[in-house]
């Protein structure tokens, strides 16, 4: 007999900061559960409790001294943790796995914003620990100054302060859309670029039409 084989359904959700992504990901994880479709709903940094506290560290706005190069490397080093101990494992379990960012931000982010050279980033991910891409990216796109907005005026009491992207000047948010509008441009067999000006349920329906157009494809989890 030959070995089980498992359909794979990786699914990141990307955007800049206000994007509302972690919105619908919560949203979309609600519905596959009324639908009692298995699945993992995951995050980056974060995840795991390694990579948990990695997440303290590089979101805390008082470490002003964090270079570019040690923000990338804290990064990768969350999602090689991440990658072993949770998603590889939910892939090979057959589960669908919802991630909230994954390696397109550190590339939007830490190539396109802070500069870092794009084949660097590129051999960092070429490693085989973190040699792994979604089947199926989400970009909710928005105009910056308005997701700035959005972060900036959230509930105080769930985030007391202001994380260090938040913080930065809108020049630096308008290189990471650009660099998330680029990748999507070069990858649209991947992405789906989900206009996010809209109602809170008129992005829903949307990520919910692509959701069902992938599980026609690949099938939901038993």
């Amino acid at each position: 007999m030959s070995p089980r084989t498992h359909v794979r359904r990786f699914i990141a959700f990307e955007g800049i900061e206000g994007s509302g992504k972690t919105t619908q990901i919560q949203l979309l994880s609600n519905r596959l559960e009324d639908l009692g479709i298995d699945h993992l709903l995951t995050r980056e940094p974060g995840g795991t409790p390694i990579g948990d506290q990695i997440r303290g560290l590089v979101l805390d706005a008082r470490n002003t001294a964090m270079t570019p190069i040690c923000e990338l490397l804290l990064y990768a080093a969350a999602r090689a943790q991440h990658i072993e101990q949770v998603i590889r494992p939910a892939i090979d379990a057959g589960r669908l796995v919802l991630c909230d960012r994954f390696k397109d931000a550190t590339m939007a982010y830490q190539g396109y914003g802070r500069g870092i050279r794009h084949d660097l980033i590129d051999a960092l991910h070429g490693l085989e620990t973190l040699a792994l891409q979604p089947d199926l990216t989400f970009l909710f796109d928005i105009e910056t100054r308005v997701a700035l907005d959005r972060a900036r005026s959230r509930d105080t009491t769930k985030a007391p302060q202001l994380t260090r992207f938040e913080q930065e000047d809108l020049t630096f948010h308008e290189r990471v859309r650009s660099g998330y509008l680029e990748m999507a441009g070069q990858e649209p067999g991947r992405f789906v670029v989900i206009d996010a000006r809209g109602s809170v349920e008129d992005v829903r329906h949307r990520v919910g039409e692509a959701i069902d157009r992938f599980l026609a494809t690949r099938g939901a989890p038993e």
